[in-house]
């Protein structure tokens, strides 16, 4: 496939492979494309044998002519659909986890099942969404399957989530969620979680038993005046996106615990939970943060992963 920057309006970019769950991710493809009036380019990676078939077909001088059927069976789901965004179909050659990112280099969003054939339905997240997650040069939304969908069509009209850290999220994370909210004409929660330091008679042990004595309570004034200063960092933060999009209704939302666990309770009836992807680390590794990774795995709504300055376009589902 040709580089989809090419197109005159970046696509909204699909990996299908015929299971129920990258179904589910083409109708979520499909809708955002004409939210956004994009074209949807639905594309399937050939299985190893329908590779290996082609190239020996090709090493004797002929031209290959053996026939995608997960993608003829996919196009007449859409075609049955009725969808009016238009779709155009590939075949890829590789590896998903690298054909994938490939495909959707110029493109406005990068989606994808949960995971393919077979796997545990109480986990969201597959091996090569994980990967995904970490390479996608777009942003890369993962479609839950239904067994982990709470509530029925929150995903089309529910609010969208941002899981924000004040001082790492980057500014295309956030603009990301401000310009889905406004364009879905929806609430947008920001969430700043922040933990309580321990007392310092936790972090001491006792020298037995019979001397040790309950670790002391925070002290009220203590966690108020964090609960305000995280307050007073999360508005200012928030303040010129609010500014630059004031149609979006904005609720924020500071609370001490774990930001993870949040955000996936959150999402039981949010439309979208908006994460953002670490940078790499000086070691030249891939990372995705854990409160990201965590969120990938147990999430009841689609979750968007946006990747870092240079990671790629970070084109919303709105607008």
């Amino acid at each position: 496939m040709s580089d989809t920057s090419t197109a005159s309006e970046p696509p909204v970019v699909v990996g299908v492979d015929g299971s129920e769950h990258s179904l589910r991710a083409l109708d979520w493809a499909l809708d955002a494309g004409e939210r956004l009036g994009a074209p949807v380019v639905v594309a399937h990676v050939r299985s190893d044998a329908l590779q290996l078939g082609s190239a020996r077909i090709a090493s004797l001088g002929k031209e290959p002519e053996l026939p995608d059927t997960v993608l003829n069976a996919v196009r007449t789901v859409v075609e049955e659909r009725g969808h009016t965004v238009p779709v155009r179909y590939v075949s890829l050659d590789g590896t998903v986890a690298d054909a994938l990112p490939s495909a959707a280099r110029g493109g406005r969003l990068l989606v994808t099942g949960s995971r393919g054939h077979g796997g545990f339905v109480t986990l969201l997240l597959g091996s090569t969404s994980r990967t995904l997650a970490m390479t996608a040069p777009c942003p890369l939304v993962v479609v839950p399957h239904e067994a982990r969908t709470v509530e029925p069509g929150a995903a089309d009209k529910g609010r969208v989530l941002l899981g924000l850290q004040t001082e790492e999220t980057p500014d295309e994370v956030l603009a990301f969620a401000f310009e889905t909210a406004q364009g879905r004409g929806v609430p947008l929660e920001a969430v700043t979680a922040f933990r309580l330091p321990p007392q310092p008679g936790a972090l001491l042990a006792a020298p037995s038993p019979a001397l040790q004595v309950p670790p002391p309570l925070p002290e009220a004034d203590d966690s108020a005046e964090m609960l305000r200063e995280a307050g007073r960092e999360q508005e200012e933060r928030l303040r010129p996106f609010a500014e630059r999009w004031p149609g979006v209704r904005l609720v924020p939302s500071v609370v001490p615990g774990d930001a993870a666990g949040r955000l996936v309770e959150g999402s039981r009836d949010a439309g979208l939970v908006v994460v953002g992807r670490h940078h790499r680390h000086r070691i030249g590794s891939l990372l995705i943060g854990s409160v990201a990774h965590a969120v990938l795995h147990h999430a009841h709504c689609p979750v968007a992963v946006v990747p870092p300055p240079g990671g790629g376009t970070t084109g919303a589902l709105g607008t």
